[in-house]
């Protein structure tokens, strides 16, 4: 097996760009001697003609040619590694709002690319009710937010937009009482919509779980007890959406929607940006999560 040397190639790479030896070795801080030895051990390990010495000039041969934009990307490479790793500008916190019903699976997916990008930079992670990150972004507690909502504010970025659908247990029958046994959290943005909705069909309701909690919710719902909404294609496994063939009315779509993801605000915090967007725009819907 061999192996190409990064600093035999930044050698390589500075006389093709500047012309000759000597100028390469005046921006490597390198004697000249070194450099031409370099580049003389660059091709006897190829085995090939690098450089084309017959003129006044060095030119590089077919081979060079060919060589110098593959060296090039490998320098550069070389040299993010080293940058990302060892410059402070990589470092530090941001902090990520998530409303509770979208964090898993694609939050953890994209801390975990963000992670292998940048992995002296921190992501603290604040999982809540879209009121409450709206709050905290205003503060600047949080950087970047993601929100459920109908719409979507002057400052924001829609990202995707899918309807509410009931969603009870698989086979479940509590759908059919009457009145219609609820599950939702006090804070829940979807709650007003789901209690208008009902209202403007005449079914009465009883709220059978209000409650802070998410897990809470699909126990209760799992078990028959109640119903509940959430975003088309999140539910879980083990609840199922109703095909309750238009007994219970339809819902008002919700906005997946981004805050804090401007131009000009680091290469580090658009990365994470960048990486929202297309985990919410790419991904099937139907592989979220909510509760």
């Amino acid at each position: 097996m061999r192996n190409l040397d990064i600093t035999t190639l930044r050698s390589f790479v500075a006389v093709a760009d500047s012309g000759g030896v000597t100028r390469a070795a005046g921006f490597l801080h390198l004697t000249q001697s070194a450099v031409s030895m370099q580049l003389k051990r660059l091709e006897e390990m190829l085995g090939l003609p690098l450089l084309d010495r017959s003129g006044r000039s060095i030119a590089l041969t077919a081979s060079g040619e060919q060589l110098l934009v593959q060296a090039r990307r490998m320098v550069a490479l070389n040299d993010e590694v080293i940058t990302r790793l060892t410059d402070h500008a990589y470092e530090g916190e941001i902090t990520l709002g998530v409303p509770h019903d979208v964090v898993y699976p694609v939050i953890p997916q994209v801390l975990k690319q963000f992670h292998a990008a940048f992995p002296r930079v921190k992501v603290r992670l604040e999982a809540c009710y879209t009121r409450e990150l709206k709050e905290q972004f205003t503060k600047g507690d949080c950087e970047i937010i993601l929100t459920t909502e109908i719409g979507v504010d002057q400052d924001g970025e829609r990202l995707c937009t899918k309807p509410l659908v009931w969603v009870g247990a698989p086979g479940g029958a509590a759908w059919r009482q009457r009145p219609l046994p609820l599950a939702f959290c006090r804070h829940c943005l979807f709650r007003g919509s789901v209690i208008d909705a009902l209202d403007g069909k005449g079914i009465g309701f009883d709220m059978t779980v209000d409650t802070e909690s998410d897990r809470t919710i699909e126990a209760t719902v799992s078990a028959d007890l109640a119903i509940h909404a959430m975003i088309e294609g999140t539910q879980p496994p083990y609840l199922e959406v109703i095909d309750h063939g238009g007994d219970l009315p339809g819902l008002p779509s919700q906005q997946i929607n981004l805050y804090g993801g401007g131009a000009g605000t680091g290469e580090v915090r658009e990365t994470l940006v960048n990486l929202l967007r297309h985990a919410f725009c790419d991904t099937p819907v139907a592989r979220l999560r909510a509760g």
